[in-house]
């Protein structure tokens, strides 16, 4: 059974870190690019950050700077490290992934409360 899931979601004030990770199971890891993405509420759906099949990562112009996403193919695990979070960082966070070939193929965890604030 295919499964992504979340975990590490938090509230925390502004300035403040935060790591987020993702666990998957059932399927090849290796042969999937993994992302996250974020949805604020009242907002649509937004591309956080990637990293490859081949550690290649990229960012949205948004969390450039301050967010590093990581894989660990032995662990099958992606993760998400925040820093400098602001309230505008403050959404729903999910697990993303897509087959480096067959963009078809993809799946989403159910996501993680990420609240920046005061």
């Amino acid at each position: 059974q295919v499964q992504l899931v979340e975990s590490g979601g938090d509230l925390v004030q502004p300035g403040g870190s935060l790591r987020l990770s993702c666990g998957a199971f059932g399927f090849t890891f290796g042969l999937y690019d993994m992302s996250w993405y974020r949805q604020a509420p009242g907002k649509d759906r937004e591309f956080v950050a990637v990293v490859n099949i081949n550690q290649i990562t990229g960012y949205a112009d948004s969390v450039k700077g301050r967010f590093t996403v990581s894989r660990d193919n032995g662990k099958n695990t992606v993760s998400l490290q925040m820093t400098s979070l602001k309230a505008a960082d403050t959404a729903v966070y999910y697990c993303n992934a897509r087959h480096y070939l067959n963009t078809n193929s993809a799946y989403w965890g159910q996501g993680t409360q990420v609240t920046v604030s005061s």
